[in-house]
């Protein structure tokens, strides 16, 4: 992990140097909005909704949307006015009880990693934590801009939360009307409560969407249905199977070649069976290596005599050509 932010922790006259680390990440699935025909990419234009024309990003400015509509435009320097702050401390406010923070207001969390020089204040305020049962409530500027935040002991680490702002948190406008409830169905619904009582483990739980939609993936790209642009013939993607990747290669070659999509893609399932059976069968495929070694060899051999004697009857006919052109010499003179 790479630290994003470096500053202290202080609470009373004890100051903790510490990095800031992002707790999560997203695996969220993202798709690209492309071209149903051939797969190209859509790509948007900054187009000014009055004028109807393309905008460079030099003549881009920040606007405010007032509540009846009116647009203020803001410049850099009414933006250099505004109060912001860049301070490198996390001030401990308060401590207070773990049951009066609602989760509803947490909304992203780092850990906290001490420096050498604060690894005993490190530790002394994660004991204070945890013996306390409470969490500290800090103020801390990040990105410039102060927010309010709270300090909890996730196994040894301490970690920050960053919270929402009370005008930000939503009350609901709607109201649940409530009939009469009998004693007997309390009680079913207490009884299905113990029923299904455990403890929380995160590991029993996964993201199924995710999953399935990378076998969607795989399926299609072993089965042909990919669109090839001149831009994503190479994309940044891993590759999601061997064997897949050496399928599409064939296709494309075999394409290029002018035989039809159909053709191609028999002859690469072809290709695949052939490949799941010699996996199958590796003792036979190991045997069928070692004969083809001991035919090599034996060909081979028979193959260097001739040479030899084709080199030595070579000599003879060049001897016997010199011979005669000195005896037809000789009868000249």
């Amino acid at each position: 992990m790479r630290a994003i932010w470096k500053g202290s922790v202080s609470f009373g006259l004890v100051s903790v140097p510490v990095k800031l680390y992002a707790a999560t990440e997203s695996h969220d699935v993202s798709f690209r909005q492309v071209h149903v025909k051939d797969g190209g990419r859509i790509k948007y234009q900054r187009v000014c909704s009055i004028d109807g024309e393309e905008v460079a990003y030099a003549d881009i400015a920040k606007g405010y949307e007032t509540e009846d509509g009116e647009m203020v435009v803001l410049t850099d320097d009414d933006l250099a006015e505004l109060p912001s702050t860049s301070s490198r401390e996390i001030a401990v406010e308060k401590f207070v009880p773990r049951e009066q923070i609602d989760p509803l207001l947490f909304e992203k969390s780092y850990y906290l990693e001490p420096e050498k020089t604060g690894a005993k204040p490190y530790a002394l305020l994660r004991q204070a934590l945890l013996e306390a049962d409470r969490m500290a409530v800090v103020t801390v500027a990040l990105r410039q801009r102060t927010t309010v935040a709270v300090l909890r002991v996730r196994d040894d680490v301490i970690v920050l939360q960053t919270m929402m702002w009370p005008d930000e948190v939503r009350t609901p406008d709607f109201s649940v009307e409530v009939g009469e409830v009998k004693d007997a169905e309390v009680k079913m619904a207490q009884m299905l409560v113990e029923t299904l009582a455990g403890d929380f483990d995160p590991a029993e739980f996964e993201d199924d969407y995710a999953g399935a939609v990378e076998a969607l993936v795989k399926a299609k790209v072993e089965g042909g249905e990919v669109k090839r642009t001149p831009t994503s013939t190479k994309t940044s993607g891993e590759v999601v199977d061997l064997l897949a990747a050496l399928q599409r290669s064939v296709d494309a070659a075999k394409t290029a070649r002018g035989e039809s999509p159909a053709e191609a893609a028999r002859g690469a399932q072809d290709a695949s069976d052939d490949a799941a059976e010699q996996d199958e069968k590796p003792a036979r495929k190991t045997a069928t290596r070692k004969t083809a070694a001991k035919q090599s060899t034996a060909k081979k051999a028979p193959a260097k005599k001739t040479a030899a004697t084709k080199k030595a009857a070579a000599k003879k006919t060049t001897a016997k050509k010199s011979t005669t052109r000195k005896t037809a010499a000789r009868k000249a003179s």
